[in-house]
């Protein structure tokens, strides 16, 4: 990346075209490029939809709300099991969660 980078510079600072590809690999490329990116876009959107879910899934536990369902789905707990079976340190350590919400877990199990 940095290497066709370095060459872009080049060609525009001596004002001159550098060719390291022939035109039909570039061509190829373009199209892979294309396909590419149509499937990270819908990749990433899926995940957005199942983190979503998974957020709001995490709600349905008592004391937990939008913001420290968030917390916990981002410092890893992505189910309500996961959440339920974890340690009470590890549950501690994420920001948002307090040892009243703790006990209300620890109640679940």
């Amino acid at each position: 990346m940095i290497s066709k980078f370095l060459s872009k510079l080049k060609s525009t600072l001596f004002k001159r075209e550098v060719t390291s590809e022939t035109p039909l690999k570039k061509e190829k490329k373009a199209a892979k490029s294309a396909k590419t990116k149509t499937k990270t876009k819908t990749k990433s959107k899926t995940k957005a939809i199942n983190s979503k879910k998974n957020i709001e899934t995490l709600t349905t536990l008592p004391g937990v709300g939008a913001k420290s369902a968030k917390a916990l789905y981002e410092a890893g707990f992505k189910t309500t099991k996961a959440v339920i079976a974890a340690d009470e340190k590890d549950l501690l350590a994420v920001s948002g969660v307090g040892i009243n919400l703790v006990k209300k877990l620890k109640k679940l199990k």
